[in-house]
């Protein structure tokens, strides 16, 4: 009974270390205590199979726990994926769950990287190395590499002696750094694609059960479809955006025809009613809002309206002529900065400008609406013009009566010129343009029309004369406004024009001087080989001036300075067929250098020391003395530009 008793009250205390969740070794306790009062045999294996029993109770009551918390934690993620708002959250949810349910040291998720070819760490937990963070994996490299290439969950006790994965130097030390020994992963799947890789390891060596494995495959399917979730809800919601762009994109263009109806039936109706570029400018601020200036061909303002119209518009100097060449070029409005410019023009010719400062951002239904208005103000610039090509004909005629000799009546002519809001006693810049391929058609007709623009605004007059351009503006820079002039009308034209001008005249009878004198410093240009140019007579010297009396028949003494500088060796070069001529050139040309000199007359040194020598000959030892060479050189420079040939000869 005694023994019967005492195996009674143990088999209870089994039941108490079941029923408080005892650990494995106290169930030991029992089978002590009745050694140690000396029980027999027969009871302690009583107490043995016991405990044996309980010990068996005990882990199925673990494996039901265990099984609990699975089906719990699969629950929980199953609820994260019905709420699922944020893709990484879910993610870490998984993985921080399969670290606790597995109850190993750390967890992690790679991705699959289709363009790279290989894994990349998304998600850890547990983890302390940034090395191992940042980890990719070659496909078929390493444990991850392997699943993700075969699509096989793989498990490993000890990974670093394990010889059935290829191991890398960048795997081993990534893994390494973060002390991981035991390793399980298992793949995500999307249907018979793997995604990614699922994982739990340990920094101890253990094995992994079947069940953890079929755990783990769970939450890996559920992390599979995270994603998949995640992915499916992007492309819903960013179909949705495209929509709700297309529909706002749609009604902004709806918006926008209308707006460009609106001004296209106004400005239709400026031109038809005779309105001018003000009322186009108001036209369009009224429809775009912001700020528009108008330009002339010359940069000078002709309206300014909008909000603040009265603020700076213009921008550098060189943005607003790139910005305007290009669009010229385009013939499309462009944006530079917070301004927008538009050219105005008439075929190739340069009318002016539209700047346009928009009030906030700006639609292609805005840029044609400017476009449209460009083309407007040309049309309206156009008209102008034509007005004034009408009233420049009554100028022309007051110039052409100015220029001419002798001036008759200088009174009755400054009459004339008062109702033409002329000065004539103001000083006044005379310019000749010569444009010999523009002396006719619609090239000439263009340069006509912008010589009286030019000097309607400038109080000035035009007229043609002897196929020429001639202009009087008033001002006292003669040099300065005929290269203003050339730049400006070649433009214009499309080709090089050359302008020669004279003045200041300050009365009638001094503009006929100055005209005569602007038409030979305009054929000095020519001559000089200056095509394009524009200068005064003053800045010419005497070789300009000099040429130009000479082509109009002017002081024969021109002819004598020749004969008496270079004559002989013309007549030399005449007589024997030789080059004294052009040898002296060449070795004026290359700074006295016999070298060079040869190297231009392709013939060797010694010849042209022979020639030079022949040259001192014929026009003395000292014809190389700095005094007599620069009269050698001027009476080159004339003979060249065929002035006096027949003299020289004679």
């Amino acid at each position: 009974m005694g023994e019967a008793g005492g195996a009674g009250s143990s088999t209870v205390r089994f039941l108490e270390l079941l029923e408080r969740e005892a650990a494995p070794v106290e169930f030991e306790g029992p089978l002590v205590q009745a050694r140690s009062r000396g029980a027999g045999p027969d009871e302690i294996a009583e107490l043995e199979e016991a405990k044996l029993a309980a010990l068996r109770v005990r882990a199925l009551l673990e494996r039901r726990r265990r099984r609990e918390a699975e089906l719990s934690g699969l629950y929980d993620t199953a609820g994260d994926l019905a709420g699922l708002r944020d893709l990484d959250a879910v993610l870490h949810a998984i993985v921080h769950r399969a670290r606790n349910l597995l109850g190993t040291d750390i967890a992690y998720l790679t991705m699959s990287d289709d363009a790279a070819g290989d894994v990349y760490m998304r998600v850890t937990d547990g983890s302390v190395s940034a090395k191992f963070q940042r980890l990719r994996l070659p496909l078929g490299a390493g444990l991850g590499g392997l699943v993700a290439q075969t699509g096989t969950p793989y498990a490993t006790a000890n990974y670093p002696e394990d010889r059935r994965f290829h191991h890398t130097g960048e795997i081993d030390a990534g893994v390494g750094e973060e002390g991981l020994v035991a390793i399980l992963g298992v793949p995500l799947r999307l249907g018979s694609r793997v995604i990614g890789v699922l994982y739990a390891a340990n920094r101890s060596e253990r094995p992994f059960a079947r069940e953890e494995v079929s755990l783990l495959v769970s939450l890996a399917a559920h992390a599979a479809v995270a994603i998949d979730t995640a992915r499916l809800l992007g492309e819903t919601q960013a179909a949705l955006s495209e929509l709700s762009a297309a529909h706002t994109k749609i009604s902004a263009h709806s918006a926008s025809v209308e707006r460009a109806a609106a001004a296209h039936d106004r400005m239709t109706a400026l031109v038809l009613r005779g309105g001018g570029v003000e009322e186009v400018a108001a036209a369009v601020t009224d429809v775009l809002g912001g700020r528009l200036m108008v330009l002339d061909a010359d940069g000078r303002t002709l309206a300014v309206v909008g909000t603040d119209a009265t603020a700076v518009l213009l921008p550098d100097a060189s943005i607003l002529a790139e910005a305007l060449a290009t669009s010229r070029a385009d013939g499309r409005a462009v944006r530079r900065g917070g301004l927008w410019f538009a050219a105005v023009v008439a075929g190739a010719e340069n009318l002016g400008a539209l700047v346009w400062r928009p009030p906030n951002d700006t639609g292609h239904a805005d840029q044609q609406i400017l476009e449209r208005a460009a083309l407007v103000t040309a049309l309206l610039l156009l008209f102008r013009r034509t007005v004034a090509e009408a009233e420049g004909r009554v100028r022309g005629e007051l110039l052409d009566d100015l220029i001419a000799r002798p001036v008759r009546d200088p009174e009755s002519l400054r009459a004339r010129a008062r109702r033409l809001n002329v000065d004539l006693d103001r000083p006044h810049v005379l310019v000749c343009v010569d444009d010999a391929a523009a002396t006719s058609g619609p090239a000439r007709q263009r340069a006509v029309s912008w010589a009286h623009t030019f000097a309607g605004t400038h109080a000035g007059l035009a007229a043609t004369r002897d196929g020429r351009v001639v202009l009087m503006v008033p001002g006292t820079d003669a040099g300065a406004l005929a290269r203003s002039i050339a730049r400006e009308l070649g433009r214009v034209v499309g080709r090089p024009v050359t302008a020669g001008a004279a003045g200041p005249a300050t009365d009638p009878a001094g503009l006929a001087a100055a005209f005569k004198e602007a038409d030979h410093c305009a054929t000095a240009l020519t001559a000089l080989g200056r095509t394009g140019d524009g200068a005064s007579t003053a800045e010419l010297g005497f070789v300009g001036l000099l040429l130009g009396a000479v082509r109009e028949g002017g002081d024969p003494d021109v002819a004598r300075f020749l004969r008496d500088t270079i004559g002989s060796v013309v007549d030399y070069d005449m007589r024997r067929g030789t080059a004294l001529v052009k040898t002296m050139e060449c070795y004026f040309g290359t700074g006295g250098s016999l070298a060079r000199a040869a190297e231009q007359l392709h013939v060797h040194v010694n010849t042209v020391t022979q020639r030079l020598d022949r040259v001192a000959q014929l026009l003395g030892a000292d014809w190389q003395r700095p005094d007599r060479a620069l009269e050698v050189q001027l009476a080159l420079r004339l003979h060249r530009l065929g002035t006096g040939g027949e003299q020289l000869s004679g």
